[in-house]
């Protein structure tokens, strides 16, 4: 099996590290990677005798459960394409993303989803079910499947270029685009993620986040698996904070990664019941948003551990800068770090690369990045320019060779020809003590073309009002970046990863605007 494809190197793995623990559900079982590696050989032969063939797409909807990461590897391990889907869509969602990917087969966990269910007859895929129920027994699959023999999964050879996963932006700004990653890809980035951060055989984990989006499955999941490593999954299925810490305590975690808004729920649950004791942690990571300096300042504080923020995105297979660990250099607040594994260039609009401090186009190139979207010329055309790969994120690299975003391209705010970065600003609101979340966004202005605005979620307990936050705002920004509007709210939305919707934030206060009362959102 070509060892520049994930699954060649799990291979690799199960044969050096055969009883060391792999996965564990919490309060049920563990399996060590020789056991992860059978049960995915004997679900791929089944999902053979199913009927898939090398590249079909296989929709797969279940919580952060074991019986996902078998059949996750057992659908590449047959050169199909795992097509990973939040369990909490819609039926129009399931509707969308099931076509829209051309899914062959649905996967669910034995109770079901009915929503996703519904959808997959609606396009005629078939479902089935997998269920693991104890570490010795077969994954069951239902309807249970006949006539599936080993001997023609042994013939199966996996190659670098077969389509490995297939996932969608989160179409913040747009439609949401197909992204489809090769085993190459998968391979590439779990080298990057195991590099920069030194992951071994001796490290231990418990999963976060959900494993349907990229952050999760890779620096949480693969790039363990990939090490000889150990990861934990929370018993309910997903994060809860009122076990994590008894879980990270009990399978001796070295390390987590998550994105700012679960770090900020940790260090509120830290700060209102403490653990009797705490692990001790080679580094904490984050990504997928801007951590703000002030809440890395906490979290090492609270946890004595280094917080190293990284940068990532579906389309490079998740990671591309990172802060390094402290033995390899200064992790520095507000810089998301170095490029890791691939190139990076800071380009202007006409493709000309940027001398160190001056802002441009954040643009890759590597082993880990897509080949391009799934039926979307136009966007291919915009996204690969000048050789680059191109992400819509504004930045620059500092004279240490460091990436410091300044925002997407789209969300930065324009007052009046001043360009403001909306992270900059969430910054600075995260570093007042009685604010635990915020967010700032533009909305027209007749005057300056747009105004800033903000929201925030004050700390529980405090009597924070938008005075206080407007006098904080004008003593530690710039005039012209200073908030015209604060809204406070108890509630603000977030992506299924915890990322907050900036744009939908914005469009939910301007309708809100003429009305004295701010409501919840969804209300």
């Amino acid at each position: 099996m070509a060892t520049s494809t994930l699954t060649g190197l799990l291979n690799h793995v199960a044969a050096i590290f055969p009883s060391r623990r792999a996965i564990s559900v919490s309060g049920k079982f563990d399996l060590t990677h020789a056991r992860l590696n059978q049960l995915v050989e004997y679900a791929a032969a089944q999902l053979l005798a199913a009927g898939v063939k090398p590249g079909d797409v296989v929709a797969l909807t279940f919580p952060n459960t074991v019986e996902f990461v078998v059949m996750f590897l057992a659908v590449i391990r047959v050169r199909a394409t795992a097509a990973p889907l939040n369990a909490a869509y819609t039926f129009d969602e399931f509707e969308f993303y099931l076509s829209d990917s051309e899914s062959k087969l649905l996967l669910t966990s034995k109770e079901g989803n009915e929503p996703a269910q519904a959808a997959a007859a609606k396009l005629n895929i078939p479902h089935l079910s997998a269920t693991l129920p104890t570490a010795d027994s077969d994954i069951i699959l239902s309807p249970t499947q006949s006539n599936f023999d080993t001997d023609t999964l042994a013939k199966l050879t996996n190659d670098p270029s077969d389509a490995a996963l297939f996932l969608h932006t989160s179409g913040t700004t747009s439609r949401p685009k197909g992204v489809p990653l090769t085993q190459q890809n998968l391979y590439s980035s779990v080298q990057n993620i195991k590099s920069v951060y030194k992951i071994t055989e001796s490290d231990s984990t418990v999963i976060v986040l959900p494993l349907f989006h990229v952050h999760g499955l890779l620096a949480g999941l693969l790039s363990s698996l990939g090490a000889g490593a150990a990861v934990a999954l929370p018993a309910a299925g997903r994060f809860s904070a009122s076990t994590f810490w008894s879980d990270m305590n009990k399978y001796k975690a070295t390390w987590y990664t998550a994105v700012p808004t679960i770090h900020q729920i940790i260090l509120d649950r830290h700060l209102s019941s403490p653990e009797p004791v705490y692990p001790k942690l080679r580094f904490i990571r984050s990504c997928s948003a801007s951590l703000a300096p002030a809440i890395m300042s906490r979290l090492e504080e609270a946890f004595g551990a280094p917080v190293l923020e990284a940068y990532a995105m579906t389309e490079a297979t998740h990671l591309m800068a990172s802060n390094p660990l402290p033995e390899d250099g200064p992790h520095k607040p507000g810089s998301v770090g170095k490029p890791v594994g691939q190139e990076m260039a800071v380009l202007d609009e006409n493709g000309v690369v940027q001398g160190a401090n001056s802002n441009g186009e954040v643009c890759i190139r590597g082993p880990n990045v897509t080949k391009g979207y799934k039926n979307n010329p136009e966007a291919n055309k915009s996204a690969f320019q000048f050789g680059w790969f191109h992400t819509g994120d504004l930045g620059f690299f500092d004279s240490d060779g460091y990436l410091h975003l300044v925002g997407r391209i789209k969300e930065l705010i324009n007052r009046g020809g001043e360009k403001i970065s909306p992270i900059e600003v969430d910054a600075v609101l995260l570093s007042h003590p009685d604010i635990a979340q915020a967010v700032a966004f533009g909305v027209p202005d007749d005057k300056y073309g747009e105004e800033i605005n903000c929201a925030v979620i004050p700390r529980e307990g405090s009597n924070l009002d938008e005075a206080e936050v407007a006098r904080f705002c004008k003593k530690n920004l710039a005039a012209f970046k200073v908030p015209k509007k604060v809204f406070i709210t108890d509630s603000l939305p977030k992506t299924a990863t915890g990322k907050i919707q900036r744009r939908i934030v914005s469009e939910h206060f301007l309708a809100q605007i003429s009305t004295a009362k701010v409501p919840k959102f969804g209300a």
